[in-house]
């Protein structure tokens, strides 16, 4: 099944995430914990799943590479200093649960 991406820097993130094998956390994310902590995201990323000035969209993000994304902030590696305080401040075991949450989203139209 072809996948058709909003971004292209969405669908490079995911390519490479695959094409590395990025290792996912041990267990599911919780989605209703990544509710929870979905708070911060939210003032900055839509919830409708729109790309807004520079800030991309993480909704409907494949789990796998929503993880990737954070621990490249997390070993700074990707720059951009809010989002590496961020992602550093997380467990795995929460950035799975944000994973699992915007994961399960789905773009509005």
């Amino acid at each position: 099944m072809t996948r058709r991406w909003r971004s292209p820097a969405l669908a490079w993130l995911a390519l490479a995430a695959a094409a590395v094998g990025t290792a996912g956390p041990a267990h599911a994310g919780d989605p209703a914990l990544g509710e929870y902590l979905s708070a911060e995201c939210v003032t900055c990323h839509q919830l409708s799943g729109r790309q807004v000035g520079g800030i991309p969209a993480i909704i409907g993000l494949p789990e796998d590479a929503f993880v990737a994304l954070m621990e490249s902030y997390r070993r700074r590696e990707r720059e951009n200093q809010v989002m590496q305080a961020m992602a550093s401040r997380l467990s795995p075991e929460e950035v799975a649960a944000l994973a699992a949450y915007f994961g399960g989203l789905k773009p509005q139209n």
